[in-house]
């Protein structure tokens, strides 16, 4: 791959996902293309970039962009954001949503699926307390392929020993072999989507809790910014927005304040956040004797 052939991927890469890659990445990029190709019948990455080029050549672009934007997941990453949605964030809704019993959650960049699922079971060992509720949970993600998995909630077994309790997997999964399948009512707790987040948030929707964690990390500071506001308007007063160890809204937007106390926990500045929405029926079964499903 030639200097000139590596600015081009560059440039096609944060046109298509925001993804900015330094000169000192093109291993990685090798690494993860080199498959791409050979699967194509290509016999090089400089063919592949020609190829990717031409007209009429969407599906091998689709096939270049993920290639390069899936990235790993496990069980209850980093553990805090999920102590906080237990411990802060929950209580709080439960409190200031009783008049709707409905609270929405969505994981952006959900990869393949263990996020949302994390939450899942988070919402089954509340038990009592959310009995009766709604909860929406959306998973988006830019890449086709690991949706797929996600949708499917099968994991192997290095997959599921990777941050998830024992008791949790013999409660909430099937062993199918060497491979893990989590529950059915679990599957059914999480609505997936494709979703690239350069595009317009309209179709997201309002969601009192936004997980956008070891994402943002990927991109420029003027692409940070503007996903930082696109959540900020989307989101009520009292909403969570919850990043990554790494990632902070210092510097980069007064849309956000942290929460006091509490790691990686951002709030709308209630001068600039947008009125709660009025009370809707809700679409999804309640949690209680039932199941919070599709």
């Amino acid at each position: 791959m030639t200097p000139s052939e590596y600015e081009f991927l560059k440039r096609f890469l944060k046109t298509q996902s925001g993804l900015v890659l330094s000169d000192e990445k093109q291993y990685l990029v090798e690494s993860r293309l080199l498959p791409v190709a050979r699967k194509a019948g290509l016999a090089s990455l400089s063919d592949l970039i020609a190829a990717i080029q031409r007209p009429a050549s969407n599906a091998l672009q689709v096939s270049v962009v993920e290639a390069m934007t899936t990235n790993e997941s496990f069980f209850f990453r980093d553990k805090t954001p999920f102590d906080n949605f237990r411990d802060t964030m929950l209580p709080e809704l439960l409190k200031s949503r009783a008049s709707r019993r409905r609270i929405k959650i969505w994981c952006a960049a959900a990869s393949t699926g263990q996020e949302p699922y994390s939450l899942a079971m988070c919402l089954k060992e509340a038990g009592s307390k959310v009995a009766g509720w709604s909860f929406d949970i959306l998973g988006t993600d830019l890449s086709s392929e690991v949706l797929d998995k996600a949708k499917a909630g099968i994991y192997s077994q290095f997959e599921v020993q990777r941050g998830l309790p024992i008791q949790m997997l013999l409660k909430y999964f099937t062993q199918k072999g060497e491979l893990w399948q989590i529950n059915p009512d679990m599957r059914a707790m999480v609505k997936w989507r494709k979703f690239n987040l350069l595009e317009s948030f309209a179709t997201i929707g309002e969601h009192d809790i936004v997980y956008c964690r070891n994402v943002l990390i990927y991109f420029d500071q003027a692409t940070k910014i503007d996903i930082l506001q696109k959540i900020a308007k989307l989101m009520p007063s009292d909403g969570y927005l919850v990043l990554g160890a790494a990632e902070t809204v210092v510097g980069l937007t007064d849309a956000f304040q942290p929460v006091a106390g509490v790691r990686g926990l951002y709030q709308p500045k209630q001068s600039l956040a947008r009125p709660m929405a009025p009370v809707t029926a809700p679409r999804f079964a309640a949690i209680g004797g039932g199941l919070a499903g599709r």
